[in-house]
C-alpha cells in the first residue's frame, strides 16, 4: 500500500486578522490573503517552510469545499493540536511569551516535559490547541507523571 504524505493543514479561522497574527507571531510565514470581490479575505494559501503548507481559510470559504463544514464546523475546535519545534528552549519562552503578551489564551505554560522538552501550549483565536517544543535533551528527561501510558483507572 502507498505511504501518503502530510503536505497540507487546512485551518478553517473566524478572525482573519487576529489568526494571521496569531501564526505570524508562532513564525509561520503567512503571505497576505485573497480577497473575495467585497473585499473580504477567504484564502491564505501556501503559507509553508515545513514540507507541510500551513493554509488559512474562511468559514464562507470552507463550506464551498468542504459541504460538511456547515454542520460540523462549529464542533470541530479544540479537537487536534497543531505542534511547532523551535531551535531551542529559549525560543518556547521567548515565543510564548510574546503571544500571551499579545492577549492570546495560554492551555499550558512552558514547563520541562517529562520526555526532555520544553513545552508549551496555547489557543489560537478558534480554539485550536497550538503546541511550541524545543528539541528534546536527555538532560531534562525526568519520571512520566503516575498512571501515564495506563488505558484504566487507577
Amino acid at each position: 500500500m502507498p505511504k501518503p504524505v502530510l503536505n497540507q493543514l487546512n485551518i478553517v479561522v473566524s478572525d482573519f486578522t487576529r489568526s494571521m497574527d496569531f501564526y505570524r507571531r508562532l513564525g509561520v510565514a503567512v503571505p497576505e490573503p485573497l480577497m473575495n470581490p467585497v473585499g473580504t479575505p477567504f484564502h491564505v494559501a501556501g503559507a509553508d517552510g515545513y514540507g507541510t503548507a500551513v493554509e488559512l481559510d474562511s468559514e464562507q470559504f470552507a463550506r464551498m469545499w468542504n459541504p460538511g463544514w456547515a454542520t460540523l464546523g462549529n464542533t470541530l475546535a479544540g479537537r487536534v493540536v497543531i505542534g511547532f519545534t523551535y531551535q531551542s528552549r529559549a525560543d518556547v519562552d521567548r515565543i510564548f511569551g510574546a503571544l500571551t503578551e499579545a492577549g492570546y489564551t495560554a492551555l499550558a505554560v512552558p514547563h520541562d516535559a517529562f520526555w526532555g522538552s520544553r513545552y508549551a501550549i496555547l489557543q489560537d483565536p478558534d480554539g485550536i490547541a497550538v503546541g511550541l517544543m524545543s528539541p528534546v535533551d536527555p538532560a531534562f528527561r525526568s519520571t512520566p507523571p503516575r498512571g501515564w501510558g495506563r488505558t484504566q483507572p487507577e
